[in-house]
């Protein structure tokens, strides 16, 4: 994504960018993550997503600790 006069730009087909919540995903093979609610920008032309810096820090931390952890929940 890139900035276009204060508007946000998909990096893959140019089409506008909007903020919506959807679910993310982490399959492992013996673990799979599912964080709801998460902030993404999506491109309404080709449906591109993407997380800001910040969604991707916190999403690679929750993914890390539950991977960690000894039990399933």
């Amino acid at each position: 994504m890139k900035k276009r006069n204060n508007m946000t730009e998909c990096f893959v087909c140019r089409g506008d960018i909007v903020l919506r919540h959807t679910s993310y995903m982490a399959d492992f093979g013996d673990c799979i993550v599912i964080v709801k609610n998460v902030p993404t920008l999506i491109c309404e032309q080709c449906d591109e997503k993407a997380y800001t810096d910040e969604v991707a820090a916190v999403l690679e931390t929750i993914v890390t600790r539950v991977k960690e952890m000894p039990a399933e929940i």
